[in-house]
């Protein structure tokens, strides 16, 4: 009865699995429960607990995991003898054995059937051998029944969000099946990017041009992606346009064509990007690079939605969304006499910002483990892991790149990682591999005690600290402990002084949030 009531009393759908699972574990004897979603033969998850953090920027392809594929074929629970050699997808991502060479020894699975229809898979695992022994067939079934309906459930209120825009979409598509094949989606829960998410969401099924900023490398192109797939124009081609690679020569015969004899050359007549997007959605990525000269006719467009070709008299209408993408403050740009003010009025009817990495921090870990999902596939390689400490020395690292640097870290360090090993064995990220940038973020960051105080001393709270009596302490007593002591006055401190705001805290202190939640979680604060 308390799961079912958890679980309709709120309709956001991680909210619902999470709580599931937090409840599976609460009353189960496990190390990690696990609720993936199926989508040919592509298993994702969508929520789980006791796994690494890199495990939900994962996926697993059922013909490469024999006890997944053990699962979904059984029709029914599954319940693996402790012994078995099946090899356990989430080897290596266990939160309590993260080492490669430890198998999780107890393994269920329950196939998540709807409507006869297989829509995921719910597993849990023990590193007790006999967890599973004494527990009984019934409840395995009506465990798995249950979580299957959360799963179904929370696709049919997606499809009731996107039903009145969209009447034909179907329960595959709420799958978001090429997300985890072709990574054309943003990857994150924390707050950041799920109010980027909902944003996207609700500006997506609107018919207005949006302006999409954020810095180079953060993920703008994956929101526009996100928002093209969430539009009435999604079974329509998202064209895209590099306004950066456009000579100002040419860039008005490509956005709007021109007619035979236009130039020398223009030996045929040549439709331009508007025309191609007729009905459809245009992409102008880096618009802030755009012509001056060719800004004018864009205005045209926006405002009237007609064109003129270069070289003809004759006005032709079309129907194109626009998504417009920059890295560059459009408002400075309009001061410097760069970008008209009246075409960045009509782009910027619905902005949406993509935030730095490291604004995102919690979420690095996630977006890590598909980078490393994506390396194993271009490598030909055995699963990726990273290391405890390479994942803590990746949310230490200021990401000036962003994501895309995050990506080409990833690459590099799995290459240096697969020298070491046999073709096609299990890949371990040490922080090492990482390269020498993370190995001194991370010193930095474990010598935060001493650095953290800086801020502090300027307005005199060192001061306030008993100093006669550590230093005696210090002579006579155990340095690390002394140190921790301090750390602990600094940080209590400051979140005094911030009236419990951790936020804030970190900023008094001259750290990241993420950081200084990870320090305290070392400090047993």
């Amino acid at each position: 009865m308390r799961l079912s009531v958890d679980l309709s009393s709120s309709l956001d759908s991680d909210d619902r699995f999470q709580r599931l699972v937090d409840i599976v574990t609460e009353a189960l004897p496990v190390d990690a429960v696990t609720v993936l979603s199926l989508d040919d033969d592509l298993l994702t998850p969508v929520a789980q607990h006791g796994l690494s953090d890199d495990a939900m920027g994962r996926s697993f392809l059922i013909s490469q995991h024999p006890r997944l594929a053990r699962i979904c074929e059984a029709g029914k629970p599954v319940v693996f003898e402790p012994d078995c050699e099946m090899p356990d997808p989430f080897d290596g991502l266990l939160a309590a054995a993260p080492n490669l060479n430890e198998h999780i020894h107890a393994c269920a699975g329950c196939p998540l059937w709807v409507h006869e229809r297989l829509t995921g898979v719910l597993t849990l695992d023990a590193l007790k051998p006999d967890a599973f022994a004494k527990m009984s067939r019934p409840f395995l079934d009506a465990l798995g029944a249950l979580t299957g309906a959360t799963l179904h459930t929370s696709l049919l209120m997606q499809a009731l969000e996107q039903s009145a825009k969209r009447s034909g979409l179907i329960a595959q598509n709420l799958m978001q099946s090429d997300r985890a094949r072709h990574g054309s989606y943003l990857i994150g829960s924390g707050d950041v990017m799920k109010q980027l998410k909902d944003e996207i969401r609700m500006v997506g099924g609107s018919q207005l041009p949006v302006l999409i900023t954020g810095e180079t490398g953060s993920g703008k192109e994956l929101a526009v992606q996100m928002l093209h797939k969430s539009s009435q124009r999604a079974d329509r081609t998202l064209v895209y346009v590099n306004c950066a690679a456009l000579p100002e020569t040419v860039a008005e015969s490509e956005l709007f064509g021109h007619a035979a004899g236009a130039f020398t050359d223009a030996k045929n007549t040549r439709l331009g990007k508007f025309q191609i997007a007729d009905g459809a959605t245009l992409f102008l990525d880096e618009i802030g690079e755009l012509p001056l000269s060719v800004q004018a006719k864009l205005l045209r467009v926006l405002q009237f939605g007609e064109i003129q070709r270069m070289g003809s008299d004759d006005l032709s209408r079309v129907d194109v969304r626009v998504f417009a993408a920059t890295n560059r403050d459009l408002n400075e740009e309009v001061k410097a006499g760069r970008f008209r003010a009246d075409l960045l009025h009509r782009l910027d009817v619905c902005r949406l910002h993509v935030p730095a990495l490291h604004e995102h921090a919690d979420d690095i870990p996630a977006i890590a483990g598909h980078f490393c999902d994506t390396a194993r596939l271009q490598l030909g390689s055995g699963r990726i892991h990273l290391t405890p400490q390479a994942r803590e020395a990746l949310q230490e690292y200021s990401w000036p790149g962003n994501v895309r640097e995050l990506e080409n870290v990833i690459s590099r360090a799995t290459l240096r990682a697969a020298a070491r090993g046999e073709r096609g064995a299990p890949i371990l990220l040490s922080a090492r591999d990482l390269g020498e940038d993370f190995s001194v973020a991370r010193q930095a960051n474990q010598n935060a005690g001493v650095q953290l105080a800086a801020p502090l001393e300027a307005e005199g709270v060192a001061a306030n600290l008993e100093t006669q009596t550590m230093t005696e302490n210090l002579v006579l007593g155990d340095l690390k402990e002394l140190t921790t002591n301090f750390q602990i006055q600094l940080i209590q401190r400051a979140i005094s002084k911030q009236a419990g705001n951790r936020s804030a805290a970190a900023r008094e202190l001259g750290m990241h949030r993420s950081n200084l939640h990870r320090l305290m979680q070392r400090l047993e604060m």
